[in-house]
């Protein structure tokens, strides 16, 4: 079975997606609008996009967010049980046509709200006297526009800053999307409150009412949005499957750094032998044979990549892994074969490397860092001394990981662990300014792959790994590709 075609000679060498080129063909796929991303891995995802299992990068509210648009968060395996139970509830609560409200009584300050959502159009902060469990129409002050953050003392009290009227739609008269963004104009306010029987169910913006008209969410069989969740190989690893199949996970992830060996073939033997009825993912792997071997184990996915991500330092330590465009396609032919499907774990930097790993076999690309810096990460946001907005990230195989992986060990036993830690224990990953939000991330991600389907011709995932053809390109030709800023 071949997925993808080279337009010359077969490659003498491994590729990463900066050495390769998507060749446009003949095609009727008239509009990207016409184009359905949904990856077919057994999810029901409907974008190609995984966030990693990075403590840094997936937490609950990424995960909302992404599933709303159609992708899948995968919460990290270093979270306590109880914390990831509580964090699958959660999402599963969270409404699926409206935002997540971003809700904060009137004596928080400024500073308080700046290190949860920067000063930027979209987005609003629901003020209310007191937190409770739900909240009545009557206990809102106000609605304020996160952009006044940035003209307000940190000090402020947001109590103050209420607008004094609360600008909202009920939710019972909204009829689709488009209506509701209808709705939002005539209110003429950057964030509204959905209400339902006079209570918050969600906040909504112009151009969050907008992309409900371009995404379908990621939803289970009752309709709530789905979460993935991830598990180590070792300790009680069946214990910890049925927890959180018990908590509502929609897929569970087997993972750890070398995923082509013993203990990860005897603990997919376990989980998969529990008949938990959910799609298994595992890796992380980089070849055919480590493909048959964990399909053979019970995975359905497999998270292909060694070494490409941002914050891995493995193969400059090791010498171990492989460049990340030839593990996609050796992995993806191996998998196809036996019913399988690939999540190109790591490597990403562009839209364009996304559809490469596509057009390589993968059902879904997982992204780590290029998420990290963004709202809805896991961590406060933090400002630097020119006054740049970012978050921390971190390898998962790095010293601060390992802190968080083994902190009840003895110190003695913690310090050996801390001995073979590799990765980047602290990086300031900085919000695009123009693209601070997950959900802006993924606008431009999908836009750029719906337009490389329309230059194959092709109209969905499956047709994209049959039409791909690729090309190979020297360093100058890459450069070539780049923007250049014009000079006059």
């Amino acid at each position: 079975m071949v997925l993808m075609h080279f337009s010359g000679a077969q490659p003498t060498v491994d590729l990463t997606y900066s050495d390769v080129f998507l060749v446009p063909r003949r095609s009727d796929v008239t509009s990207r609008l016409d184009v359905d991303l949904s990856p077919g891995d057994g999810s029901t995802a409907t974008i190609p996009l995984v966030a990693s299992n990075m403590n840094s990068v997936t937490g609950p509210r990424l995960a909302a967010a992404l599933a709303r648009r159609g992708g899948l968060g995968v919460l990290p395996q270093d979270m306590p049980l109880q914390d990831i139970d509580a964090a699958i509830r959660w999402v599963k609560e969270q409404p699926v046509p409206w935002d997540t409200p971003l809700v904060l009584p009137a004596s928080a300050t400024v500073a308080e709200a700046a290190a949860l959502v920067p000063p930027t159009p979209g987005h609003g902060i629901v003020v209310v006297a007191e937190i409770g469990e739900r909240v009545h129409v009557d206990d809102i002050l106000g609605v304020v526009p996160a952009t006044r953050l940035g003209t307000a003392l940190p000090d402020a009290r947001l109590g103050d800053l209420a607008r004094g009227r609360t600008p909202s739609i009920d939710a019972d008269d909204v009829d689709d999307a488009r209506h509701a963004f209808d709705l939002i104009v005539a209110t003429d306010a950057e964030t509204v409150c959905v209400l339902h029987h006079g209570y918050l169910v969600g906040t909504l913006s112009q151009r969050t009412a907008l992309r409900s008209t371009i995404y379908r969410p990621a939803v289970d069989a009752d309709g709530r949005l789905i979460v993935a969740a991830a598990v180590g190989i070792n300790g009680d690893v069946a214990a910890k499957a049925r927890a959180l199949a018990a908590a509502g996970v929609d897929v569970l992830v087997v993972d750890t750094a070398h995923g082509h060996q013993e203990g990860m073939l005897r603990a997919l033997h376990t989980v998969s032998g529990l008949g938990l009825g959910i799609p298994i993912a595992a890796g992380n792997i980089v070849t055919g044979e480590g493909a048959r071997d964990l399909v053979a184990a019970g995975a359905s996915i497999l998270k292909v990549g060694v070494g490409p991500g941002a914050m891995c330092t493995t193969r400059m330590m090791t010498a171990v892994g492989r460049p990340q465009f030839s593990a996609v396609l050796e992995t993806a032919q191996a998998a196809a074969e036996l019913g399988a499907h690939v999540w190109a774990d790591g490597g990403v930097r562009y839209p364009r490397d996304v559809a490469l790993a596509l057009a390589a076999g993968a059902a879904s690309v997982m992204i780590g860092s290029w998420f990290a810096g963004t709202i809805e990460a896991p961590g406060q946001l933090q400002v630097d001394e020119a006054g740049r907005v970012y978050k921390e990230s971190w390898g998962m195989a790095s010293t601060k990981a390992v802190h968080g992986r083994f902190g009840r060990l003895d110190p003695y036993e913690r310090a050996r662990k801390e001995l073979f830690a590799e990765g980047i224990s602290s990086s300031k990953i900085y919000l695009d300014p123009l693209r601070p939000s997950v959900e802006d991330l993924v606008d431009m991600i999908t836009a750029g792959v719906r337009s490389s389907f329309t230059y194959a011709g092709a109209s969905s995932v499956a047709q994209f790994h049959d039409r791909a053809t690729v090309g190979l390109q020297s360093a100058a030709g890459y450069e070539e590709g780049k923007a250049l800023p014009v000079s006059w």
